[in-house]
């Protein structure tokens, strides 16, 4: 089996599946092998549950309240078949009122061992820049068998000006531990996607924690000044932008 150098090459700048070679019209065993390792992985991904017990216990330094939600999916299986469910708080569910502040969502989305990674360190790193930019930061939302758009109900029950969802990204095949974040100034329920604004690839191979947290921090800012965030708000933050 003999890889051209040029397709070898390609490997240093992608966790893509590129010039894998072949023997006669199949992939070599190796190959196929790897891609049924990495579908499995990422199958597990999917069904991974957040553990709130140790979430609850990196989060306590920031000093904000912390509140536990189920949406009305209630388990894993309902949240994947009913996505509709995964986006709606119970009717009985109860949240502090702080009117005016940041809500700040932790939510398992479609893959809670990426959550799991990613929020503590970047909720570290923008919970003090809110404060010093003015934001009222918190509550703190750990949200379970959650959708992005549970952020706009709890946004709603908490009177928040805005609200920020970390949530777990569906996994690939070369990624298990991605994480999300959605901005959605003035969120309230019906709330739709082209209201926010979306930070993807948040994890050690891609977007890192301060790097995510300074531009969710500009676009908050920037969205302060508009009065919106989504198709409005375009992300032109500057390339020497920093955390205050």
């Amino acid at each position: 089996m003999n890889t051209p150098s040029k397709w070898r090459d390609l490997r240093r700048f992608t966790d893509a599946r590129v010039a894998l070679g072949r023997v006669g019209n199949a992939l070599p065993t190796a190959a196929h092998l790897d891609f049924q390792e990495a579908h499995a992985r990422a199958r597990d991904a999917v069904w991974s549950n957040l553990d709130t017990a140790k979430l609850e216990a990196e989060l306590t330094p920031l000093g904000l309240p912390i509140r536990r939600v189920t949406s009305q999916a209630e388990e894993r299986r309902r949240y994947l078949l009913r996505p509709d469910l995964g986006r709606k708080l119970p009717e009985e569910s109860v949240l502090p009122k702080a009117k005016g502040c940041i809500a700040l969502v932790v939510a398992d989305g479609l893959c809670a061992s990426g959550v799991q990674q990613q929020a503590p360190a970047l909720l570290a790193a923008l919970v003090p820049a809110l404060g010093k930019a003015g934001f009222t930061p918190g509550p703190i939302i750990v949200a379970e068998q959650a959708r992005v758009a549970l952020g706009d109900d709890i946004a709603e029950a908490m009177e928040a000006a805005a609200v920020v969802v970390l949530v777990g990204e569906r996994p690939g095949l070369s990624a298990t531990d991605s994480m999300g974040l959605y901005l959605t100034w003035a969120a309230r329920r019906g709330s739709n996607d082209a209201m926010r604004n979306c930070i993807s690839n948040i994890r050690a191979g891609g977007l890192g924690a301060d790097a995510a947290a300074a531009k969710a921090l500009w676009l908050l800012v920037e969205a302060r000044k508009l009065g919106a965030t989504g198709v409005a708000l375009k992300d032109e933050m500057p390339s020497h932008y920093q955390l205050t």
